[in-house]
């Protein structure tokens, strides 16, 4: 591991929650300042974007380094969490379905009718192989356009739905 590197490890691991002071700046960006260092152009990046979305997130630099590991999101301060949740919410789009409300036939490839948390949806299913399973309770099912669609628990989902769902389980 070169110098620079063991430097900018040894300066994220140094750095905590409290410590550092996230802006945007005039072109939207944002900037991490810590330690007298400003880093322009910073990521934020969720280790478990599904299974533990508000812990385990890191701040990136442009260049791809780690430069803070924020244990949970709870813990920053509300400026820099808001700042963390908006720039997030602008990279990610995975709708999640909480309902399902028709579904044109149940062989493939068929099209549904769904309710997300970001509004109605219509997808084309291509196979059964597009529904995957992420840990006991959720789902992670790909249309054909490549859109990812979420149901976080299938317990949660209405009656109807989860008939609907079952006969491609």
């Amino acid at each position: 591991m070169s110098t620079t590197m063991n430097a900018v490890t040894n300066a994220a691991a140094a750095t905590t929650a409290n410590t550092f002071e996230l802006t945007r700046n005039a072109f939207g960006k944002l900037i991490f300042s810590a330690e007298g260092e400003a880093h322009e152009g910073v990521v934020p990046v969720r280790a478990f974007p599904i299974a533990a979305p508000e812990e385990g997130i890191a701040i990136v630099s442009a260049e791809g380094n780690e430069l803070l590991w924020i244990d949970r999101l709870a813990d920053v301060d509300e400026t820099a969490r808001k700042l963390i949740q908006e720039e997030l919410a602008s990279r990610e789009f995975l709708p999640e379905i909480s309902q399902i409300k028709h579904v044109s036939a149940f062989a493939s490839p068929s099209t549904w009718q769904v309710a997300t948390n970001r509004g109605d949806a219509t997808l084309i299913l291509k196979g059964e192989e597009d529904i995957r399973r992420i840990g006991d309770v959720s789902l992670l099912i790909a249309d054909t356009h490549g859109v990812q669609y979420l149901i976080r628990d299938l317990h949660k989902l209405d009656k109807p739905s989860r008939k609907m769902l079952d006969r491609f389980l």
